[in-house]
């Protein structure tokens, strides 16, 4: 038999088998990762953390699964086109990061399950109806951060004790940027510490608010999560080696890029619990019947050669408690 022959016979065989043994060869699953920031936002850490997560769930991308990136650029009216543009595609399940990426995949589809990454309470933004029972289709991982405020100004005032006035730079669009600036203000009035708030949306807001704070005599600051802030880090860590202004930061990206001084949940074992919520529901598991993930490792992360630009000697007592310093 030649090669034609054989090939015209196998095609006439294949188109004979039922439609049920075609269908036991199964497609690839396609991950919609929806982000409201840019790729160049996002440090390869937090992205590689979720490609690890999918790994150690036995999905590997590009072979047995395939992820569709789609970055909104901090453009938040962009957001829920590319959730559309995913839910047509179709996809097996959307990764969504930050709130308002989970709100606009929730919008755009009712069926295809959500994990979601988020810094608010998810029950309060109307993304799942319990923790523990989210009903629908969402589900995912959430790091509260408005309950650390307390431990940030807490660390910042053993850093920098002799301040008079803590400044706090706030994204008045953002709600946990809002909800973590009131922890620090119930803290600082438990402490009498005295506290401002700055309210910054943009890169010229965020020039203003420096301003501002500096001609108001602020000592340090704290610098709540964002989406735009972590746009703008550079920026504002040029600000504050600028102004010789010693900030707590809510990430570890901003110590690594010069900032003096961090505290949050690790955003990289978030992304890989997310990959991990991910995997699960791509294997059968329903949202509605996985609780939300709430952290449990927090990272303290000092930049001593910031501290040293800055004339700030670090206590033993902190340098001991830090999960990592950057020399």
């Amino acid at each position: 038999m030649n090669r034609r022959q054989f090939i015209t016979l196998f095609g006439g065989v294949a188109a004979a088998w039922p439609p049920t043994a075609r269908a036991q060869q199964p497609a690839i699953p396609v991950i919609g990762f929806l982000s409201i920031r840019t790729a160049d936002d996002v440090s390869s850490d937090p992205v590689d953390a979720f490609r690890q997560g999918l790994n150690e769930a036995g999905y590997v991308p590009g072979r047995s699964v395939t992820i569709e990136y789609r970055w909104a650029a901090n453009e938040v009216n962009r957001v829920p086109a590319l959730a559309t543009e995913l839910v047509r595609r179709p996809v097996s399940v959307i990764a969504a990061f930050g709130t308002i990426s989970a709100q606009a995949a929730k919008r755009a589809s009712s069926t295809i399950p959500i994990v979601f990454l988020t810094a608010d309470d998810p029950v309060a933004v109307g993304l799942v109806d319990s923790l523990n029972r989210p009903g629908g289709n969402l589900t995912g991982v959430s790091f509260v951060s408005a309950m650390l405020g307390a431990k940030r100004l807490e660390l910042l005032r053993a850093l920098v004790p002799k301040t008079d006035l803590i400044a706090v730079l706030v994204d008045p669009k953002n709600a946990e940027s809002r909800n973590q600036s009131r922890g620090v203000q119930e803290a600082a009035r438990a402490l009498g510490q005295q506290v401002v708030l700055f309210n910054a949306g943009s890169a010229s807001e965020i020039d203003a608010a420096f301003a501002s704070l500096i001609e108001r005599g602020a000592s340090a600051l704290l610098v709540s999560g964002s989406p735009i802030f972590g746009s703008r880090r550079d920026q504002i860590v040029a600000l504050c080696a600028r102004h010789s202004l010693p900030a707590l930061h809510s990430t570890r990206e901003y110590s690594a890029a010069g900032g003096l001084i961090s505290y949050g949940a690790s955003i990289s074992d978030a992304y890989r619990h997310t990959a991990l919520y991910v995997a699960r529901v791509l294997k059968g598991d329903r949202p509605s019947d996985l609780p939300v993930v709430q952290p449990t490792r927090f990272e303290l992360v000092i930049n001593l050669n910031t501290a040293k630009a800055l004339g700030i000697e670090v206590p033993d007592k902190l340098l001991a408690l830090a999960d990592e310093v950057i020399e």
